[in-house]
């Protein structure tokens, strides 16, 4: 058996449509692009975002100023890490928290969790508390104090 007589076998190749060669074809006139329209033409290319005539998302979002929901930062800091860093009697604020490099930088929320143990009584200043970790800083004789 040599290169040139090789062949696939029944049912592997199957024939490209043939189009625009006459009415008789099935596939002749408007050669399966329908009547009319943008797709119907030649040269035709769809412009990446469209949406069928549907204004595109691309020019309903507002060009300045807008911010998604889920962009806005949350800096997120368990009791644990409270417990580790902080002296006894002390008050916990953001500027605190920056400079004991818990938090990257000062412009953002913070949430205090309640995964770990406290054992020192401290006064934390944050914008908002999960209950364990209200419970836990309370139990200990500490202040959970919610920051606007």
């Amino acid at each position: 058996m040599k290169l040139h007589q090789i062949k696939p076998s029944s049912g592997m190749k199957k024939h490209s449509k043939r189009i625009g060669r006459g009415d008789a074809s099935g596939h002749g006139s408007t050669s399966t692009r329908g009547n009319k329209g943008h797709k119907s033409r030649k040269g035709f290319h769809r412009v990446g975002g469209f949406e069928g005539g549907q204004m595109p998302l691309i020019r309903r979002l507002p060009k300045r100023g807008f911010t998604h929901k889920k962009d806005s930062t949350l800096c997120i800091i368990n009791v644990q890490q409270l417990n580790e860093k902080f002296q006894e009697n002390t008050e916990v604020t953001p500027e605190l928290l920056l400079k004991a490099n818990l938090i990257k930088n000062g412009g953002v929320h913070v949430k205090i969790l309640g995964k770990g143990n406290l054992n020192k009584l401290l006064n934390v200043h944050a914008h908002s508390f999960s209950l364990k970790a209200k419970n836990k800083i309370e139990n200990t004789g500490g202040k959970a104090i919610i920051l606007k």
